[in-house]
Formats: structure tokens, C-alpha cells, sequence
């Protein structure tokens, strides 16, 4: 071997490939990250390893999002990131990423637990009731809506929160549940904007229609 193809053997970039054939260039940890955050819902630090991979890979990572149309958010202060599809403007973006399907209960109790949740602002953690939950959405139930009916309903959504959103966790205490932080970045306040109203005129009919 010469002398030059010593020099350029040596100078070459480290092989990154996880397998024979592998074109990829991120270390195996960058991209589990990636492929738990398109998968979703989030990331949150408490995955050591991925967590660390996503702060130490976070400019590659947004590069492969942004070629997917995707968008990443993240809050190294609360300790969570997830993606969304690209919002502008300039052209017309695809849709990359699915939104969790929300009936109308859902997304009230997506706002009552965002509301809670800012309340307690400042609090180590927000721990809720679901008694206390139900009974704020409690004016959404129409004069025609059958109560068992709508409780079902509710449970349903409640389910939904914890196991699908994973924005509620259970805790030693049956019934009651820690509000994630990530709620606050997932519901922003545009968003709250957009449906308080809405959801303040059906309450109000719903009241009208009792008395």
C-alpha cells in the first residue's frame, strides 16, 4: 500500500452503517429518537439514553424532520419534544403526521386540563381527580343526552388522555392522575383561543335549554 492511500485510509470519515448496506449517518440512539418522536406522541427526558441522543443530534434530527415536512418542538427546561407537520405559508405542505382523532369531549377535557395544569403554575406536580374533571364538563351534557350515556362518553375520553395522549399518568391514588407538563406545549394558547369560544356558546345553550 502507498504512502497516499495510507494518508486517505486514515483520513476517512468513521463507517456509521448498523448493518451491511446501511447509507444512514446518525448513531443508533440519534435515530431511535427520530423514530420515537415521528411515532409519537412525545419524548420526554426520562429516556436517558434518546434524551440525551436528541440534545447531542438535535440539528441532524431537524434536518430528517424538515425533509419529511416536519417540525420539531422541544423544551429542554420541562424535558419534552415532539413533532408536528410544518406550518407556513410559502407552499402547500403534505400532511406527514396523523393528529389524534378528538370527539368534542375529548377536547374539552384537553382544555380543562390545561387550565388546571396553568393554575397550578409553579407546582412541583399537578395532581387532578377525575370526579373533579368530570364535574367541569358536566355542562356539556345536553337536556336529550341520556347520563349514563354520557358518562360512558367521559370515560372514554379519560381513557384516551392517559393511554393515548399520554398526558395524564396515573398515581398511588385510584381516580387521580399527574397532568404532564407537555400539555402546555401540546394545547397552545392559539389553540385555546380558537376553542374556548365555541365551546363557551354550547355551554351556555346547554344551560338555556335546562332552565
Amino acid at each position: 500500500m502507498t504512502d497516499t492511500a495510507t494518508h486517505d485510509a486514515a483520513d476517512a470519515p468513521p463507517a456509521t452503517g448498523l448493518w451491511t448496506g446501511d447509507r444512514g449517518s446518525l448513531a443508533e440512539n440519534s435515530r431511535r429518537v427520530l423514530l420515537a418522536l415521528i411515532k409519537g406522541p412525545y419524548v420526554s427526558s426520562d429516556k436517558g439514553n434518546l434524551w440525551a441522543a436528541l440534545l447531542a443530534d438535535q440539528s441532524a434530527i431537524e434536518e430528517r424532520l424538515n425533509d419529511l415536512f416536519l417540525e420539531l418542538v422541544i423544551d429542554p427546561i420541562l424535558g419534552f419534544a415532539f413533532v408536528r407537520n410544518v406550518r407556513t405559508d410559502e407552499l402547500a405542505i403534505p400532511t406527514a403526521v396523523r393528529a389524534e382523532t378528538l370527539t368534542f369531549l375529548d377536547t374539552a377535557m384537553l382544555l380543562v386540563l390545561r387550565q388546571i395544569l396553568l393554575h397550578s403554575e409553579g407546582e412541583r406536580r399537578v395532581i387532578v381527580g377525575r370526579d373533579e374533571v368530570f364535574e367541569q364538563l358536566a355542562v356539556y351534557r345536553g337536556a336529550d343526552r341520556d347520563e349514563t350515556d354520557f358518562g360512558k362518553r367521559l370515560n372514554a375520553s379519560w381513557r384516551k388522555m392517559r393511554d393515548s395522549l399520554r398526558i395524564v399518568h396515573a398515581t398511588d391514588t385510584e381516580d387521580r392522575v399527574e397532568i404532564s407538563p407537555v400539555l402546555a406545549l401540546i394545547v397552545t394558547a392559539d389553540t385555546v383561543r380558537q376553542l374556548s369560544a365555541e365551546y363557551e356558546r354550547i355551554a351556555a345553550s346547554s344551560e338555556e335549554e335546562d332552565a
